[in-house]
């Protein structure tokens, strides 16, 4: 069995899941998260943790354990506390606005970037270089950053571009004579 399976998910007082068959469903301050399941796993809950169990032996069975157990953490820390990702742009005249869900961009095109956030991320500009994506389900979280990071992404002569914060770009040095 997944080493990563094996760990119950500890489940806070003011979270509820719901289980069903084919479905869970975690509710918290922050909203609610669904997931379906995989037929060649179960999850059950004992006390205050979740436990994800293989229903067979099958190698497939053995890794979505280890999988779903991931993801219920996953919903679990994102309906209490919820997730982030926080992005800089470097470059001169690089600038981001957030104007409620939409997000607008000046990253030395021809013409201004527009970026609309989905429905349960939200977007914040603590300063005209800096961009915060919030959200309670990580993947979204994740995905609108890299959309954002796709749209400009670091060069390796300079390092201009979009980044994550806590990224690390190898500068290439330029051509000798």
């Amino acid at each position: 069995m997944s080493r990563v399976g094996k760990n119950p998910v500890p489940v806070p007082a003011n979270v509820e899941v719901t289980l069903s068959p084919s479905e869970v469903s975690v509710k918290g301050p922050l909203g609610t998260l669904r997931h379906n399941l995989v037929p060649v796993i179960s999850v059950e809950r004992e006390g205050e943790n979740l436990l994800v169990k293989p229903l067979n032996g099958s190698k497939q069975a053995n890794a979505m354990s280890g999988t779903m157990r991931a993801l219920l953490a996953n919903m679990v820390k994102g309906v209490t506390s919820g997730f982030e990702k926080k992005l800089t742009l470097v470059g001169v005249g690089y600038r981001a606005q957030a104007a409620n869900d939409v997000l607008n961009l000046t990253l030395g095109f021809s013409h201004p970037v527009t970026h609309k956030m989905p429905e349960g991320v939200k977007v914040e500009t603590p300063s005209q270089t800096e961009v915060v994506v919030k959200g309670m389900d990580r993947q979204q979280v994740g995905q609108v950053a890299a959309d954002i990071r796709a749209y400009r992404k670091p060069e390796p002569y300079k390092g201009k571009g979009v980044r994550y914060a806590d990224e690390v770009i190898v500068l290439k040095e330029t051509k000798k004579k």
